[in-house]
């Protein structure tokens, strides 16, 4: 079996004129992370292969994440290929990870990541929330043969407010 947890960075500030790729956190995003998070901590316990785009707002939704469900330093990377709006791309990176990974979390962009869920999971959703995330599951042994798997749990900020 092989799990994937797919986060879409927080709600990020247009407030500066910067790069897209350097665009920060809105404070509701800091919100938004611990609501998601608490839901999270009340599941089944994961221990994931993390990894996230280098976007800010991707980076920093990351590190809320590791630092709360206390992912170790050596299970935490960023990835340069990850800041991509293409789901072929994160398929691609997916279907490359190694096998000895059993959980695989990574923190995106979208269309890419509601594209991604609903290509795989069994549910449709029509939008990614910001600092939304979804667990897939798959009944396979390598991340190469990831096809249609099972929607387990999707957990989003405004369900919680």
């Amino acid at each position: 079996m092989k799990t994937l947890i797919l986060v879409r960075h927080g709600k990020s500030s247009w407030k500066n004129d910067l790069p897209d790729h350097e665009r920060p956190l809105k404070k509701r995003a800091f919100k938004d992370a611990n609501l998601v998070i608490n839901a999270l901590k009340l599941q089944k316990q994961y221990h994931p292969r993390v990894f996230s785009s280098s976007a800010v707002r991707a980076l920093t939704t990351a590190r809320l994440f590791k630092d709360a469900i206390q992912i170790p330093e050596d299970q935490f990377s960023v990835k340069k290929e990850l800041y991509t709006f293409e789901e072929e791309d994160l398929l691609s990176f997916v279907r490359n990870c190694d096998d000895h990974i059993e959980t695989l979390m990574l923190f995106g962009h979208n269309p890419a990541m509601t594209n991604l869920i609903n290509d795989l999971g069994d549910e449709y959703l029509d939008n990614l929330p910001t600092t939304g995330l979804v667990i897939l599951q798959f009944n396979t042994t390598s991340w190469k043969d990831i096809k249609a798997g099972k929607t387990l749990l999707k957990l989003f900020p405004k369900t919680f407010r």
